[in-house]
């Protein structure tokens, strides 16, 4: 019973949500030490008490293919399913780097493609280190924003297929999504902005010199 999905969970691009994850990392996860007594009873407003304490991002990893804590609370999101506001808390949280990519994993597997794009792409400007566990049982550093590149662009991230969603272009040509402007985009444009008012005052004052 533990391992079953909430009985009022609805389903997710039309099956169980925690059939997102595939069944033999399911079931390896079932299985390791963590879920058993780290994930057995968590709700979802306990289980922020478990994303804290995370230390790096991944999916499985090892000759036997042990799943991360991170994965193990992913699966039980599925199976829990929290409401969207506290994952939406998750992903604007600032303070806890693998809490906001705990929520923009699970949001990325669960929302709508405007969704995924809305509470996503400002990520985009979270550029702080973060530790991924590769398949080979090491770390490797990463960035926030590196990650919700490979959420929106990858087709397999953490050995979860991931669902298909249209390309930003794409929806953009229908009128769903506006142009995404970076922050650099913006500074860039200040600084061209700034340079464009220097050249324009310094002739003037050549203009003055002249008369």
């Amino acid at each position: 019973m533990a391992n079953r999905t909430d009985k009022e969970a609805y389903t997710i691009h039309g099956t169980n949500p925690q059939n997102l994850v595939e069944y033999i990392v399911r079931n390896k996860i079932y299985q390791t030490v963590y879920w058993k007594e780290s994930c057995f009873a968590l709700t979802a407003e306990t289980l922020i008490d478990k994303a804290v304490d995370l230390k790096a991002a991944g999916g499985t990893y090892g000759g036997q293919d042990k799943p991360t804590n991170f994965m193990c609370l992913i699966l039980k999101m599925l199976q829990i399913q929290p409401d969207k506001e506290i994952i939406i808390e998750y992903i604007r949280n600032e303070d806890f780097k693998y809490v906001r990519l705990l929520g923009a994993f699970y949001m990325r597997l669960v929302g709508r493609p405007l969704e995924v794009y809305q509470y996503l792409e400002p990520l985009y400007n979270d550029y702080r280190k973060i530790r991924v566990m590769t398949k080979e049982g090491k770390y490797m550093v990463s960035h926030v924003d590196e990650l919700v590149d490979a959420m929106l662009n990858k087709d397999h991230l953490f050995d979860i297929a991931l669902p298909r969603i249209p390309t930003r272009y794409a929806l953009e040509k229908t009128g769903q999504l506006d142009k995404r402007v970076s922050v650099l985009d913006e500074e860039f444009d200040e600084a061209m902005l700034e340079q464009e008012t220097g050249t324009a005052a310094e002739r003037a004052a050549q203009a003055r010199r002249h008369c």
